[in-house]
């Protein structure tokens, strides 16, 4: 493993559940209900998604395969993982450092930028005012906002939230913002005069700009400015209460600083980013604690009706009939090379930090991890499911 300076005096920080009987929680971080008996109940699981959570940190992941890395591992400055199981925060678990030059130590309630999580935060806002009679899921965005520009084309809410809308992503090399944003019918700005790059129904576009634009549609819908939306209405009533904007000029408590690894294995402070040109397709910071009780809602109706939850968890089609594998915010698939079960996921990467949700809707699990790093691969992190999918403590539940 390729060691920097910067870890030469690294020793392992971290607070959470260990794989005891008990449940042991950082001070600042409250379990759900129940979620000590359920520790409990899944001591033996835990155990085994703590030894390779923390494999994960002390040997590291692989950096790029690209040279100078060529694919040797690489302790990430900060790892966080949670695990929910029948809606119960079951293991929740934090390594290393949140800010390196301070030796802080990461916690459970360590905030990371979760990239384009965002867009499923979104799209269960899109669902509620579905649900409540407030939006037509078919009809063209420029209902909601007439301003946008007429593309030529009829562009829907459904194909917007698909990537169908021919909404442009990032150009090559496009630069991060450094200028702030003060609402969200400004940052349209930065693509509202670019024509589409396919037509609406055609072509899957990944587009965090489209996400954008369906923030503006919440904003114009709901009567309130969209953040206001996603904290009184998602993040309060779901109790996601370490979920908020990343806002440059806040004082956020518990945000973790950013890093990016360098050719001689070194970290060095990521470049300033201001995400407000985006809060909607990347632009928030959580924890994995927040995004597992997220994902555990999305799998019974409750917050969301079973009729809306199907539409944002169902692959879309193309006009020409081909499956997505992508519904209204969600990846959605019947199996990944990593597990052969139905999965609902996304993941996230924003300077800085990558992030992980995944939903195992067959087991009503649901995990997710975040880092402080934008590089390195994670791809060990998806064996966290596995102990409880085939652990012993399955049969007979």
């Amino acid at each position: 493993m390729r060691t920097s300076t910067v870890y030469a005096f690294t020793r392992l920080a971290y607070c959470g559940l260990i794989f005891s009987a008990q449940a042991t929680w950082c001070a600042a971080q409250q379990p759900l209900p129940r979620a000590a008996s359920a520790t409990r109940a899944y001591s033996r699981e835990i155990g085994a998604a703590h030894r390779i959570a923390l494999a994960a940190y002390e040997h590291g992941l692989p950096a790029p395969m690209e040279a100078p890395f060529h694919g040797e591992r690489v302790r990430p400055p900060a790892l966080s993982v949670a695990i929910a199981v029948h809606g119960q925060v079951v293991y929740a678990e934090a390594f290393g450092f949140a800010d390196l030059e301070q030796r802080v130590p990461a916690t459970t309630s360590t905030k990371f930028r979760i990239g384009s999580i965002s867009k499923p935060l979104t799209a269960a806002a899109l669902g509620l005012l579905e649900q409540h009679g407030r939006l037509d899921f078919d009809a063209p965005v420029r209902r909601y906002v007439p301003s946008f520009p007429d593309k030529g084309a009829t562009v829907t809410v459904r194909e917007v939230g698909g990537h169908l809308g021919g909404i442009r992503g990032y150009k090559p090399n496009e630069p991060e913002s450094q200028s702030h944003y003060p609402s969200v019918d400004s940052s349209l700005s930065r693509f509202r005069d670019d024509s589409l790059v396919a037509q609406p129904g055609t072509r899957f576009v990944y587009s965090s700009y489209g996400f954008v634009l369906l923030s503006s549609v919440i904003e114009h819908t709901a009567g309130v400015p969209y953040l206001d939306f996603m904290r009184d209405s998602v993040f309060g009533v779901l109790g996601m209460t370490s979920t908020v904007p990343d806002d440059p000029s806040a004082i956020v408590p518990w945000r973790a600083r950013w890093y990016d690894l360098q050719a001689d294995g070194t970290y060095r402070n990521s470049e300033f980013a201001d995400l407000s040109y985006k809060w909607a397709g990347g632009g928030f910071l959580s924890t994995p604690t927040d995004l597992v009780r997220f994902g555990a809602a999305m799998l019974h109706p409750g917050f969301l009706s079973a009729a809306t939850l199907r539409v944002l968890e169902t692959s879309q089609l193309t006009a020409a009939g081909k499956p997505t594998q992508y519904g209204i915010g969600w990846f959605v698939s019947d199996s990944t090379r990593f597990i052969k079960q139905r999965t609902i996921r996304h993941s996230g990467g924003a300077i800085g930090s990558t992030a992980n949700l995944l939903l195992y809707p067959d087991y009503d699990i649901v995990v997710a991890w975040a880092q402080n790093d934008g590089q390195l691969n994670d791809n060990d992190l998806f064996g966290l499911v596995a102990p409880f999918i085939h652990g012993p403590a399955r049969k007979g539940r």
